[in-house]
């Protein structure tokens, strides 16, 4: 009966899953030609489900998409929904990982793949672009932000560096003059507390298991950091895929690369600059969540300890990620009715999203500064040329993601 009932409606979710592609950006666009167009539900049901997950920090565009299958069908038609969603790029970025680590990868990487670098880099100012459009638009926003640039720019290489910027930015929009009525004769909604006191044991047990493995150099403490670095990523992202990117370049690039942590945790997990940056490229190329690049670093963190262990990684980095998000999203939305009318959340939401842009940009200054250390001068200008060509096709025309990141491919292939 289940099945009958939703064998359409799921069939519908795997069709908008394998076209899905332009990250977050497209995929409200197409959601509405999806669902709202073939009556699955209304526009003004949609966006207001997609307010609701702006304020949840995870996977927007995975939470919108589980948020239909749950109104639709309650609990197992979104997990369903959420399983056709993710698992399709997940495999395809877990196999990815595979790749870049065999020794073909070797042979071909340094041509192959020259250009994916730049082109991330335009990627990810377009990712600025759209951020800051929509969330500086005030002087205490404009403030947060230019502090958030700077200071994450200082402070790249410390792990407290995201959540102390995500909670004083949210403490100072407090004190602002937004008018947003607070609410207090509505009925209470029943709050199902086991989600967000799951959420709470699992942050602590990850956080306590993956430092004990590190200072006992348990056997397989890999695993464990994988885990915890992942689940903490996904509780602490705002403002979609992208924000991830310099949370992983600080986490496995620029603090394992210094000497002073060498010293202290020589078993550090690390990634290479170039193998990170190929992965957000590449994952512009495939449809899906941003969120599955989960599975290609998860991957890469574990290379070295073999295929199994390296294929657990992709497992571990693919729900680390994602599971977050989720345990917040059946928590709250619940008492959506009720909390969206608070003024507080608001407040403090505003802050948030002015941050957002500011560890975009300060990403992107990371990474530009690399292009200096280009070995010739024709291949830095080639560098810049497709960094700024990115962004602007980007803003002013529609071309697919994937056409770009076939065509940096080739031209890496030919010089």
């Amino acid at each position: 009966m289940f099945w009958s009932k939703n064998y359409t409606f799921l069939k519908t979710v795997f069709l908008y899953t394998i076209t899905a592609f332009g990250g977050p950006q497209g995929h409200l666009g197409m959601l509405k030609k999806t669902f709202v167009q073939k009556k699955y539900i209304s526009e003004d049901t949609l966006h207001d489900l997609f307010a609701f997950s702006q304020i949840l920090p995870g996977a927007s565009s995975t939470q919108l998409i589980t948020l239909i299958g749950y109104k639709r069908g309650g609990f197992l038609l979104s997990i369903i929904t959420l399983l056709i969603w993710i698992l399709p790029a997940c495999i395809l970025m877990g196999a990815l990982s595979f790749l870049i680590s065999s020794n073909a990868h070797e042979s071909f990487n340094a041509s192959l793949f020259k250009f994916i670098k730049p082109m991330t880099i335009g990627f990810l100012l377009f990712s600025f672009y759209g951020n800051f459009k929509l969330s500086v638009n005030n002087k205490i926003t404009t403030i947060i932000f230019l502090l958030s640039t700077f200071l994450t720019l200082l402070f790249f290489k410390k792990p407290w560096i995201f959540p102390l910027l995500i909670v004083l930015a949210g403490i100072v929009t407090n004190f602002s003059s937004k008018r947003i009525p607070s609410t207090t004769d509505l009925k209470p909604k029943i709050i199902q507390w086991k989600n967000l006191w799951l959420f709470i044991f699992i942050f602590v047990i990850a956080g306590f298991l993956s430092e004990s493995a590190r200072k006992n150099e348990w056997q397989n403490r890999n695993a464990f950091n994988v885990f915890e670095n992942f689940y903490r990523f996904g509780s602490l992202v705002y403002g979609g895929g992208d924000v991830l990117f310099p949370m992983m370049l600080d986490q496995y690039v620029a603090r394992p690369t210094d000497k002073q942590t060498q010293i202290k945790n020589p078993n550090s997990i690390k990634i290479s600059n170039s193998d990170l940056i190929v992965g957000f490229g590449m994952i512009r190329a495939i449809p899906g969540p941003v969120f599955s690049i989960g599975s290609y670093v998860g991957g890469m963190a574990m290379k070295d300890k073999g295929k199994l262990n390296q294929f657990y990684g992709c497992v571990l980095g693919s729900i680390a990620l994602f599971l977050p998000g989720i345990l917040l999203l059946y928590f709250f939305f619940p008492i959506w009715e009720n909390l969206k009318r608070y003024v507080i959340i608001f407040r403090a939401i505003e802050g948030i999203k002015s941050v957002v842009p500011g560890f975009i940009c300060a990403a992107a200054i990371y990474l530009i500064n690399d292009l200096f250390s280009a070995s010739t001068k024709m291949e830095f200008i080639f560098s810049f040329l497709i960094f700024f060509s990115t962004f602007l096709i980007l803003i002013k025309t529609k071309l697919p993601p994937p056409i770009l990141v076939i065509l940096c491919l080739l031209l890496g292939f030919i010089f």
